[in-house]
């Protein structure tokens, strides 16, 4: 391009000649006139530092045929051909010095856009200057500036190409968590004459569901919602898995007004499977909209708790996108313009857990019509793998399995009675007392029911849970030695399962009643189902092995397996724990098909009303230890015994 500029002619006349002092000075003048302070530098960090602050007051500009132009003309124009990325100006800056030539300067610089999903569109581009009359460099302004393919009246657009989100995978690699149809419930507002009755209908075919949704479906407010939208909207309701929405199909598909788009979502195979672990993915709500503007679009699907909201960043991948020009069509309407930057998706990363689906697919069946807040956690003996995180309809999304913070009752009687036998305090055939009741320091600790069995082996103590017998022995643990034997066996351990998870806090150096309490897993004792089915699997394999969940990516930090333990200790341990199920509290569990099972219940009272108590069951059959927990559930024999019953008939 050839640039034309207004000129000047000089007349010449004859000039003295100049002393050496003279042209000393003068040449000194020259080098300060092109320093950096007045330079074409200058200006063309103000125009870099003006783009983005939106201020070019401080640059002069000309057109490439010289005319000037107003700075408020080129800030609007630059904004106008930034478009869509006009509210996130680009990182600015110079890249080298200027060429000059006469009174053209050329300069670089480097452009450097975020765009969404934080990515970076980054390139070079020229820009000339010319020195005026007053030795000010002037800008020359052209649309290239922003970027080499622009022209006046184009503007620069964003498209983004959400990644495919990968998978949660179970033990044996397959998708636990993978598209699957449903059904979006929704009503259109100018087609229901009743909205009050249609929510009627509505609510009585949400309560047939089986299993029952929960939390239950709430069209309280569906009238209302009806009345205030838009009479051709479209209102939804709920939406529900296919198999769900078929058991209500005759009942409300032709309700006047009813709509059943159908699309696919990321689920697990049932609504239960391991719900509270896993999490859920919906799409992006306003938190998270507000929370990771630069990386959640609206439309996206975004975990939600558990595993799918921890490493969501990790499953959802990098989204792509391309960066187009707009421009104006003959017909005065925006058309789409030469593709100038793409950035490919990146598809998210899979998870990979210890989960086994029969295993879970049990565990849940067992919870499913408990009300209450309840949980199962299974653990593989073997190699502690975490094969089943459930927790009922009551837990409401919570984690029970992992993060319950709750006193163990009777189970801890396991810890106790490996810890008087580590101390050679007792053997399986000692016989121990045991009374209706023991008083230790004015507090009187009694047994479930006040049954008394008198002078009995330590093995039917422990078959029938007495706690008068253990409250006697408890002395001699020592102020600290169920903390010891407790972590022989994992509890108060620091691993981590890639999720939160309680391991467990043991009663240590307390007085007598409190060290009385302990033994029968009450006092300051706390512990999660996951540090109790842990427990369990050390006493059943003889050395503790952390339980583990995540395979990949494996937590930064292994955890040590616990020392062997004394099979002095442990096998007549087993033995007990056997006989809680032939001969003691849990018989219910004798005839279960499969291999023998060995446990332990347990009731915990949790205040200071001895009727208020919680329910446990630990145990194992063959390489399967698993722990119950039922909040508020009473006797054991009456709420978590009967689980085990339903999880081990699942699983065989």
């Amino acid at each position: 391009m050839t640039l034309s500029y207004p000129y000047r002619r000089l007349r010449t006349r004859p000039r003295p000649a100049l002393s050496a002092l003279a042209v000393t000075a003068l040449l000194a003048g020259v080098l300060v006139g092109c320093s950096d302070a007045d330079g074409p530098e200058r200006t063309v960090d103000a125009f870099l530092d003006g783009w983005r602050s939106g201020d070019l007051s401080a640059v002069g500009f000309i057109d490439p045929t010289g005319a000037r132009l107003p700075a408020a003309d080129v800030t609007k124009e630059i904004k106008e051909l930034s478009g869509e990325l006009a509210a996130t100006p680009p990182t600015l800056r110079r890249t080298g010095e200027p060429e000059i030539t006469k009174d053209i300067a050329t300069a670089t610089f480097r452009v450097e856009w975020k765009l969404p999903g934080d990515t970076t569109w980054a390139y070079d581009r020229p820009v000339r200057l010319r020195q005026g009359r007053d030795d000010q460099w002037q800008l020359i302004w052209e649309p290239q500036l922003v970027q080499e393919q622009l022209e006046k009246g184009d503007r620069l657009t964003v498209r983004r190409e959400r990644p495919t989100r990968a998978a949660v995978l179970d033990a044996a690699g397959q998708p636990i968590v993978a598209p699957r149809p449903v059904v979006r419930v929704g009503v259109q507002p100018s087609q229901v004459p009743d909205p009050a009755a249609l929510a009627r209908r509505l609510d009585a075919a949400f309560k047939a569901i089986r299993p029952a949704i929960t939390p239950p479906v709430d069209v309280s407010d569906l009238p209302r919602r009806i009345k205030e939208a838009d009479p051709d909207a479209f209102v939804e309701v709920v939406t529900l898995r296919e198999e769900a929405y078929r058991q209500i199909k005759p009942r409300i598909h032709d309700l006047p007004g009813t709509l059943f788009p159908t699309e696919k979502r990321d689920l697990a195979p049932t609504r239960e499977f391991a719900r509270a672990l896993l999490g859920s993915v919906d799409e992006a709500t306003a938190d998270d909209l507000a929370a990771r503007p630069d990386t959640v679009a609206r439309g996206d699907q975004v975990g939600h708790g558990g595993l799918q909201g921890r490493y969501d960043d990790r499953l959802r991948g990098v989204p792509g996108v391309t960066v187009l020009i707009q421009r104006t069509g003959p017909d005065g309407k925006p058309t789409p313009g030469p593709e100038v930057h793409r950035h490919e998706p990146k598809p998210g990363q899979a998870l990979k857990t210890t989960l086994d689906v029969a295993t879970q697919n049990a565990a849940d069946g067992a919870l499913r019509g408990e009300k209450r807040r309840s949980a199962l956690v299974a653990v593989r003996i073997s190699d502690g793998a975490v094969l089943a995180a459930a927790n009922g309809p009551g837990a409401a999304g919570e984690n029970l399995a992992f993060t319950a913070q709750v006193p163990p009752g009777s189970t801890f009687k396991m810890v106790s009675a490996l810890g008087l036998l580590d101390r050679g305090a007792v053997t399986a055939d000692t016989v121990v007392d045991c009374p209706k009741t023991v008083t230790v320091d004015g507090r009187p600790f009694k047994n479930s029911d006040d049954f008394v069995l008198g002078k009995v082996r330590f093995r039917t103590d422990f078959a029938k849970s007495c706690n008068t017998a253990f409250v006697a022995l408890a002395p001699q643990l020592g102020p600290d030695g169920l903390a010891v034997t407790g972590r022989t066996l994992g509890l108060e351990g620091q691993r981590d399962v890639g999720i939160d998870a309680f391991t467990g806090k043991v009663s240590a150096n307390g007085g007598p009643t409190e060290q009385a309490a302990a033994a029968i897993g009450q006092g300051t004792t706390v512990v999660s189902p996951l540090a109790m089915a842990g427990a369990t699997a050390a006493v059943a394999r003889g050395r503790f092995t952390p339980p583990k969940l995540l395979l990949d990516p494996a937590p930064a930090t292994a955890a040590e397996p616990g020392p062997q333990l004394k099979a002095e200790s442990v096998e007549p341990l087993r033995a007990m724990m056997r006989e809680v199920v032939t001969a003691g509290t849990a018989t219910a569990l004798a005839d279960v098909p499969g291999g023998p099972v060995h446990g332990k219940t347990g009731t915990a009272e949790y205040d200071d009303n001895p009727a208020h108590t919680h329910a446990w069951f630990v145990g194992w059959q063959g390489d399967v230890a698993f722990a119950v927990f039922v909040e508020q559930g009473g006797s054991s024999t009456s709420s978590a015994v009967p689980i085990a019953e339903r999880f081990l008939r699942g699983l065989n």
